[in-house]
Parts: C-alpha cells; sequence; structure tokens
C-alpha cells in the first residue's frame, strides 16, 4: 500500500484530541456514547477498552499493509479489530465478571465502531506502525475525554453519585433527574457537550 508522509506527533496528539475529535467533530461512535455514559465507571472501562483495541489495531494493521491486498483489506482490518476486541471481552468475564455484565454486549460491539475501523481505514493503513499506534491512542483518549464529561454530568444530576459514590450536594440536596440516566438525557448532554466544544474551537483562518 501506497506510505504518506508521516505526521508530526504534535499533529497526530492535536488531531485526535482536539482538531478531529471522534465525537464533536466526526460524529462517530455514537451509539456507545448513548449507550454507557449513565455511569462514570462503566464508561471509564469502556473507554479503556476501546483506546487499546484501536491503538493496538492500527498499529497491527499498519504492520501487515504492506502484505495485505487492497481488494480485501477491510475483511482483514475487521479480523484484526475482533482479535483484540474478543481479549478484552475474554480479561473482562475473567477477572471482572460484574462489570462485563453491566456492559453486556457493548464491548463486543467495539469490533463494528466506526472510530476503530475509521482511524485502520484513513490512517494505519498508509503511515509506519509507530505513527498508526499513537494516532489510535490518541483518538481513543479523544472519545473518552468527551465520554467521561458526558457521564459525570449524567451521574452526578441522575443519581447524585460519582462512580457509586454520593456527591456532597447533589446527593442530600438535589432532587434527582432520573431521566439524566434514560437515553433522551444521554441525547441532551451529548448535543450540549458538542455544542460547548465546537463552540470554543478557534476560527478557520481564510485562505
Amino acid at each position: 500500500m501506497k506510505t504518506a508522509s508521516v505526521k508530526p506527533m504534535q499533529e497526530i496528539i492535536r488531531d485526535g484530541l482536539w482538531k478531529d475529535n471522534p465525537i464533536f467533530r466526526q460524529i462517530l461512535g455514537i451509539c456507545s456514547t448513548l449507550a454507557v455514559t449513565n455511569l462514570v465507571l462503566n464508561t471509564f472501562v469502556m473507554c479503556t477498552a476501546l483506546t487499546l483495541v484501536t491503538a493496538l489495531s492500527c498499529w497491527t494493521v499498519s504492520l501487515l499493509r504492506s502484505w495485505t491486498p487492497r481488494n480485501i483489506r477491510m475483511m482483514v482490518q475487521t479480523l484484526i479489530i475482533a482479535f483484540y476486541v474478543i481479549i478484552v471481552d475474554v480479561v473482562l468475564k475473567a477477572y471482572w465478571p460484574d462489570m462485563s455484565r453491566s456492559l453486556g454486549p457493548y464491548v463486543g460491539l467495539i469490533i463494528t465502531n466506526c472510530i476503530v475501523m475509521g482511524r485502520c481505514e484513513a490512517f494505519a493503513g498508509s503511515n509506519p506502525p509507530g505513527a498508526a499506534f499513537w494516532d489510535g491512542f490518541f483518538n481513543g483518549l479523544g472519545y473518552s475525554a468527551v465520554l467521561l464529561v458526558i457521564a459525570v454530568i449524567r451521574e452526578g444530576l441522575g443519581m447524585g453519585t460519582f462512580c457509586g459514590w454520593p456527591l456532597p450536594y447533589f446527593s442530600t440536596h438535589w432532587d434527582k433527574w432520573i431521566i439524566m440516566v434514560m437515553p433522551p438525557g444521554g441525547f441532551f448532554v451529548l448535543a450540549c457537550v458538542i455544542w460547548a466544544c465546537r463552540s470554543i474551537r478557534p476560527r478557520e483562518v481564510k485562505q
């Protein structure tokens, strides 16, 4: 496969965390954004799993790019992603079964997450393994940062807790907004976070 000019590390970091953030810039991975962000702990585990899978999948796709026929590259990428997802799923079931049951099918659905496949296709297939790994890693961190912000808001307003621990004010004086831990609350908070992030983004310099 054709090799692109390698991005500087600072550009990879900036693009993954902010400029091309998967959530508020590309609007990818929305299913998991809405599904697991009602609890901070669940969100943290999901974000860790997706970040690891994205980084390792991109690294592996980049390693194999010279030997992967272009006409079957999508199938190869899917198999690579599935391999890492299965490892994460098995480890969770073995060492943290309660969390595995709490997340349900959403860990397995990382296989179909647009963020992972998108980075494998757009970057890893035409860049060296080191750059591909960090691109996947920082895109995973960008995804994680947005999800954790949403989860803190939803759990705090909806349950008055943080990671299951009661918050001093919210657990005693706050009339809990149950809608925040329901799907409509997820849509509302996601929309507010996207609006806020896009509002504070520096304006593009006109050519």
